[in-house]
């Protein structure tokens, strides 16, 4: 499956858990929830993957965690905040760069409307990946 074609699995479940369980849970319970119901959709999932980023020569084994990797090809950062601000968004883009993974989501289901709370994030990605 592409990427698009993932992100798709990826926002129809967002929507759906968000409209069963709706906002105010903690991030860690959404976290189990669309890793579960990915893996129900077929698909490979990691969650908190320990990611290790080099610098001029050292090397960071934990540089940072992501929520959930979908597929070795999608990184999902969760966020359950009032509103989103641009450092989450940087920081996922630094997430994508850092790993070369070319998508990434910001989901935060603090929103009313999880339409409101998904942010698509780019890194390098064509129109047919």
């Amino acid at each position: 499956m592409i990427e698009n074609e993932l992100g798709k699995q990826i926002v129809d479940s967002a929507v759906q858990i968000h409209r069963e369980l709706g906002p105010g849970l903690l991030e860690i319970v959404y976290e189990i929830i669309l890793a579960h119901e990915l893996r129900q959709r077929g698909l490979q999932i990691e969650r908190q993957v320990p990611v290790a980023i080099k610098y001029q020569g050292l090397k960071f084994n934990e540089g940072f965690r992501a929520d959930l990797i979908v597929e070795n090809k999608v990184i999902i950062e969760l966020k359950c905040v009032e509103k989103l601000n641009n450092a989450h968004k940087k920081q996922l883009l630094t997430y994508l760069r850092l790993t070369g993974v070319k998508l990434g989501y910001l989901l935060n289901f603090s929103e009313a409307l999880m339409k409101d709370g998904i942010t698509r994030t780019v890194n390098r990605l064509s129109e047919g990946d």
